[in-house]
């Protein structure tokens, strides 16, 4: 097994207020970016929409009332100083945000930065939860379907900083799919953002259970995929919403090797050893020996649950 390690940490956000300007939010961030690199990390994840508070919980009329919330360029002018820190430090980023495009298209997006201060991957989300109409009875609503158009660029692994890194965005790292899309790409690494609140509307579990399948979804993602997995969140109260927190480091074995255990902004550095993977690759995983994918066609031809499909040749007698 080789071993080939790599600094890496994730940067959880506390609740991000709706009256913080980006440039405290930036200095929070680069604040961060700071001790991960005292700790010796080469990247560092921030979390899905890390600019500015969860506004898919707010309903307006006209979305171009939000369009201060989105982000016409990156980086701007109000975000250089993030990838001058980057340069500075020689440590790469991965970080959400909203993105209005020039033609006026809105996507919930990430970015990969290296340690020059290039971007060197892009992804926009492809699972958007919640809804698209007014619910005024709630006391928060969930509404990316209404803000954000499905992500358009797949599922992409890009090399940086001399690794793979593939990229998803929240509720993606729910879907094994996505997974192993990114790992069939040979992805060492899957980084992801995520702002989940401990209420989702039309999603009732005990408290202790989003916690629990948030940190699920990472494990059963880098076991069965033979990947690193890092994930980064907002955590406490943002605009009286508790946010879960949770940001953690998956290992290929399926163990959570780093994890924060606050509600405000905390760093987790783990040296992580992509070497690891191997063993898994070479033999329980190894793809290449034991995928069937021609068995697989119902998971593409069908999106939602349906009939049994019969199976060929069989009559119903052993």
């Amino acid at each position: 097994m080789s071993k080939r390690t790599f600094g890496l940490a994730v940067a959880q956000v506390g609740g991000i207020q709706p009256g913080e300007t980006r440039p405290e939010v930036v200095a929070r961030l680069i604040s961060m970016m700071r001790v991960a690199h005292q700790r010796g990390a080469e990247f560092v994840v921030f979390p899905e929409l890390t600019l500015t508070t969860f506004f898919p919980r707010y309903w307006t009329e006209s979305l171009e009332a939000s369009d201060h919330y989105f982000e016409r360029a990156m980086p701007s002018d109000e975000t250089a100083p993030l990838f001058d820190a980057a340069r500075e430090l020689g440590v790469g980023f991965y970080l959400g945000y909203a993105e209005l495009t020039s033609e006026g298209r809105r996507f919930n997006t990430s970015i990969l930065v290296d340690g020059q201060g290039r971007i060197t991957g892009k992804y926009r989300k492809i699972h958007l939860p919640g809804h698209a109409d007014n619910r005024s009875n709630l006391t928060h609503q969930h509404l990316e379907k209404r803000y954000f158009e499905v992500g358009d660029l797949g599922f992409g692994v890009f090399e940086s900083q001399g690794i793979k890194i593939g990229m998803a965005l929240c509720n993606d790292r729910r879907w094994p799919e996505v997974y192993r899309a990114l790992s069939l790409q040979g992805a060492d690494l899957v980084v992801l953002g995520y702002n989940t609140p401990l209420d989702v509307p039309g999603w009732s579990e005990e408290p202790h259970a989003k916690m629990s399948t948030h940190l699920l979804s990472l494990q059963a993602g880098a076991y069965q995929n033979s990947v690193w997995v890092a994930a980064a969140g907002k955590s406490g109260r943002e605009d009286g919403v508790y946010m879960i927190g949770g940001s953690a480091i998956a290992a290929p074995s399926g163990e959570i090797v780093a994890k924060t255990i606050g509600d405000e902004d905390e760093v987790v550095v783990t040296h992580i050893d992509l070497g690891m993977a191997d063993m898994y690759r070479e033999s329980v995983f190894d793809f290449a020996a034991h995928r069937r994918p021609e068995n697989y066609s119902i998971i593409v031809d069908r999106v939602g649950r349906g009939e049994p499909v019969p199976v060929p040749g069989f009559t119903g007698e052993a």
